[in-house]
């Protein structure tokens, strides 16, 4: 069997391409439009580690961010205006509101991509208001990402008979392998939405079983901490606490599920009504969403003692000129993190 290597590593490249620039064009607006607004709702409504959760549910929701979120958060942190154990449950939040996207992208309205893109297009360009424009801008976002992952599903399409591509991704059959894979890679392209939507798209044409996809899913939750690390860098001892959190968090419910993807690949495909061997874009997306809420829920209990935990491992700086520094809320705002630049290497 003779493979168009060229034409499938194209595909696959420009389909990538058109995924994350859709993710940042979609971000990148969302945070014009709500980033403001949505600081000040994480300052007013994270009282506690439940509003904390609730908040950054939503939040991430709306920003289509879980590095958004996080890295919004580290900034409030780093003022002085969230505690650590409200920002806390902010995080773990963000982790429920990015599986949105998996939801979205298993939805099927991959095939409306193209309709999606002109009606976005159509918006921007004759919208009467800027708000108008704006949100025609998201909506063309929406469709680039949604074209990218239908480029890459065509792309991929020769390669479901390919006996050592097909060999390859069985070893991910392994839940250790399959989660080092889903870690690399979404370390490498910086979007855990990225990683999960070719997951989704792989399963939905059967090249990968619903183990391996679960798997890799768990992997892109790792993956996905290294920006947020990033941002926390150079902030006050507390901000610094956040970042490390979600490290922590997420290595330690994948260390704990990578025991349990047969149970989670059952359970998920009870959940959406199909054979947990068979594969399945729906599958994966509810393994996604389960998974986080679960984690979530399990972590609770601990947060009080979590944030004891990281405060010993990252204590407060003792250095007068340091503490007044961290002690001053400044003016830092939502741009001053660089949530509004157009950055690709983003984690979602």
């Amino acid at each position: 069997m003779t493979l168009d290597w060229f034409a499938i590593v194209s595909g696959f490249s420009a389909g990538l391409a058109l995924f994350l620039y859709g993710m940042t064009v979609m971000g990148d607006t969302l945070a014009e439009v709500a980033g403001e607004r949505m600081q000040r709702v994480l300052a007013r409504f994270t009282s506690n580690r439940f509003a904390g959760i609730g908040t950054g549910t939503i939040a991430c929701a709306v920003l289509d961010s879980s590095s958004a979120t996080a890295i919004i958060t580290i900034a409030l942190v780093n003022a002085g205006i969230l505690t650590s154990v409200a920002a806390l449950g902010v995080v773990m939040g963000a982790n429920i509101g990015t599986t949105l996207s998996s939801v979205i992208i298993a939805s099927g309205l991959i095939k409306y991509s193209g309709f999606i893109l002109l009606s976005g297009l159509t918006l921007r360009v004759f919208g009467r208001s800027v708000i108008q424009q704006r949100y025609g801008t998201v909506i063309l976002g929406l469709g680039l990402i949604l074209y990218g992952l239908f480029t890459i599903e065509h792309a991929a399409e020769p390669l479901q008979a390919f006996p050592p591509i097909e060999a390859w991704l069985a070893q991910m059959n392994n839940p250790f392998l399959g989660v080092l894979a889903g870690a690399v890679v979404t370390a490498i392209i910086q979007s855990s939405s990225a990683t999960v939507g070719i997951v989704i798209v792989l399963a939905g044409q059967g090249m990968l079983t619903p183990a391996a996809g679960v798997a890799i899913m768990l992997g892109a939750e790792i993956g996905t901490c290294a920006n947020v690390l990033v941002a926390s860098i150079g902030r006050s001892r507390a901000a610094v606490r956040v970042g490390l959190f979600q490290l922590l968090f997420n290595v330690t419910v994948v260390a704990l599920f990578v025991w349990l993807v047969g149970p989670l690949t059952m359970f998920s495909a009870w959940t959406v009504g199909v054979d947990s061997h068979t594969a399945s874009k729906s599958l994966i997306a509810a393994a996604h969403v389960i998974f986080n809420v679960i984690s979530v829920l399990l972590f609770l209990p601990f947060v009080p003692a979590t944030a004891r935990l990281l405060t010993w491992l990252v204590p407060d700086q003792t250095d007068p000129a340091h503490q007044e520094k961290a002690d001053d809320p400044g003016t830092e705002s939502f741009h001053d993190v660089g949530i509004d630049k157009p950055v690709l290497a983003r984690s979602y």
